[in-house]
């Protein structure tokens, strides 16, 4: 009989969890100790600035040395966050160890010349940044390095604004969206409290906001409809604005890019932009963080909590001057600038409907955020941290509907797209959202030539003779490819005398597994052996004179099919780099389309048919 309770299973389990947590402790006292010497900084230059207005006209020229550093000495940490993301995603050679005093001297810079930017990025960047330093001197495996980097994003940011539960939900979030791994749950949690209580130990202390209570001392208020129906109007605004911050800046840093070729010009010509739209709105209330102001009258989070804080639009204005900032190639964060967005546009809709401004520049605060890192959890559980839990069901409804009405972009590039938040087929899962916003423009652009070219063929002043045209159309299938490399002298361990002669070479092996497993396609570059449309194993000899050359062994068949085979064949992969990327293939098939006019006489697949008048 099967033994139902096994007290060695759960030993085992606590001994892992113990080892992981004692492994992630270091992580948080690390980033803790970066992210309070940040925040002090962090108000030191802001200080300065405030006090010596005269630093914004010199902006520009703290754009090129942060822009000329980075060209220099930081290629390898130009990503930033998404590095990070990418690496967690697939571990490799981890973090660069120099991403942490870059991006903090960088932050400060932008801080101190008045770049509207946030502190979320340099505290994330330089958490993973440590933790990667610190898995490279302990040697660990790849899957523990992954673990470390999400400890070091949650701890940097659960200490950089005194949220450690959703400084550790945040670190699993975002990921992937639409599904979370609690693998590590309990290690990374361990890490952001850590962090955070390493970061207050140090005398750091974070801004407090306060969303009076409006039914007595319940601990959770009651359920007004009318209230509920405002927020999910406003929530679905407040999804809009967070795509459109997102969308906008994406923008602008490929527009930075294609016109100015070298790099440390480009926060230059944005210094120059963001000091001529102070002068232009004859305002400095959107430099900076927004976090606060010593002009009573100035535009702030703290002061969009109450009536009259906010101008209606302030919110618009402090999206383009932190896209113009951080798409330059500033260095900061986005998302304190989401919460001076979010607060404010808040504060806007309160003041027109009627409902209470406090309540609704904290969902704002905490919404635009959501829908722009697509971490709705995270951002519900932050408003609880923030505000307390009195309103927690509001805060759930703006952060989730936020997350869908902000469609599949965000902030974070390397994000991966795991549940799409609405049944498209043509969205295929597991996408980077810069792949996913790649095949949204090809999708836009077709839908584009289709319009044109059916405007074109029904204008009047087309051409009126009788026309035929052969066109012809895609028909795309979603496809995977897997590329595996490894030297064509490569080969299986075989007893005796006969498998020492005649030995099993590892890529022909490979590709004769790929073959037994029906998969569409497998071949080696350059393709001397391989097969193609599940056609006959072809094969020449080129390697027994360059047996040193790297060979690519290729295989495309669907994402689950190639999952299956790696798997199946570990042992001819393991140790190997197998490198996974999403492709289509594409069918091109005939059209015929007819374009008919009043002339009585056309020529149809070469016969002459008569039409009916006017036709």
């Amino acid at each position: 009989m099967k033994r139902l309770f096994n007290p060695f299973e759960h030993l085992d389990n606590l001994r892992q969890l113990a080892y992981w947590t004692l492994l992630v402790v270091p992580v948080g006292l690390l980033a803790g100790t970066a992210s309070a010497f940040f925040l002090w900084s962090l108000e030191k230059v802001t200080d300065l600035r405030f006090a010596h207005g005269w630093l914004l006209f010199l902006l520009p020229a703290g754009g090129y040395a942060v822009g000329w550093v980075y060209h220099r000495l930081g290629r390898d940490a130009e990503g930033g966050n998404n590095i990070i993301l990418e690496q967690i995603h697939e571990p490799g050679g981890g973090v660069t160890a120099r991403m942490a005093p870059l991006v903090l001297l960088g932050t400060l810079i932008t801080h101190l010349f008045g770049g509207s930017a946030g502190r979320e990025g340099t505290a994330v960047q330089m958490g993973g940044s440590l933790a990667s330093a610190y898995a490279q001197m302990l040697k660990v495996g790849a899957d523990n390095l992954r673990l470390l980097l999400m400890a070091g994003v949650a701890a940097g940011f659960g200490s950089v604004f005194g949220t450690p539960l959703a400084g550790a939900i945040f670190a699993m979030e975002v990921l992937v969206i639409g599904r979370m791994q609690y693998q590590a749950l309990i290690p990374v949690l361990a890490a952001s409290l850590i962090g955070d209580m390493t970061c207050s130990a140090w005398g750091v202390h974070h801004v407090t906001y306060h969303i009076a209570l409006s039914d007595g001392a319940g601990a959770r208020a009651i359920l007004d409809f009318r209230l509920l129906g405002w927020t999910v109007v406003a929530s679905a605004a407040f999804g809009i604005v967070s795509q459109f911050f997102a969308e906008l800046t994406h923008l602008l840093q490929h527009q930075w890019k294609k016109f100015i070729a070298y790099a440390p010009l480009r926060p230059v010509a944005g210094g120059a932009v963001v000091i001529a739209l102070t002068y232009l709105l004859g305002t400095r209330d959107y430099l900076g963080l927004g976090v606060s102001s010593p002009d009573p009258h100035s535009v702030t989070i703290v002061s969009a909590f109450q009536a009259g804080g906010a101008h209606p639009w302030s919110w618009w204005w402090k999206v383009i001057f932190t896209a113009v900032t951080l798409s330059a190639g500033f260095k900061g964060g986005e998302v304190t600038p989401l919460f001076y967005i979010g607060a404010t546009l808040g504060n806007a809709i309160a003041g027109m409907a009627g409902v209470p401004v406090d309540l609704f520049a904290g969902l704002g605060f905490i919404a635009v955020f959501s829908g722009a890192s697509n971490t709705p959890l995270a951002c519900t559980v932050m408003g609880i941290e923030l505000f307390g839990s009195h309103y927690a069901v509001y805060f759930a409804v703006a952060c989730f509907i936020a997350y869908y009405f902000s469609g599949h972009s965000g902030i974070y590039s390397s994000q991966r797209l795991g549940v799409p938040k609405r049944h498209d087929r043509g969205v295929p899962p597991e996408l980077s959202l810069r792949e996913a916003r790649e095949l949204r423009s090809e999708r836009n652009r077709a839908a584009w030539s289709r319009l044109t070219e059916r405007f074109q063929s029904e204008s009047p002043f087309s051409n009126p003779s009788a026309i035929m045209k052969q066109t012809h159309h895609i028909v795309s299938q979603e496809m995977g490819k897997i590329r595996v490399y490894l030297t064509p002298r490569e080969h299986l361990p075989a007893p005796g005398l006969w498998g020492k002669l005649n030995p099993k070479l590892v890529y022909r092996e490979i590709i004769r597994a790929a073959k037994r497993d029906g998969l569409k396609n497998a071949m080696a570059y350059m393709t001397h052996h391989g097969y193609s449309n599940n056609g006959k194993v072809a094969a020449t000899d080129p390697e027994a004179t360059q047996a040193n050359l790297t060979v690519c062994v290729e295989i495309i068949d669907h994402k689950d099919a190639l999952a299956e085979f790696c798997r199946r064949h570990g042992s001819l992969l393991q140790g190997r780099p197998v490198i996974y990327k999403h492709v289509e293939q594409w069918t091109v098939h005939a059209n015929t389309v007819e374009a008919q006019d009043a002339s009585p006489n056309t020529v149809l697949d070469g016969e002459k048919k008569r039409l009916p008048s006017g036709a």
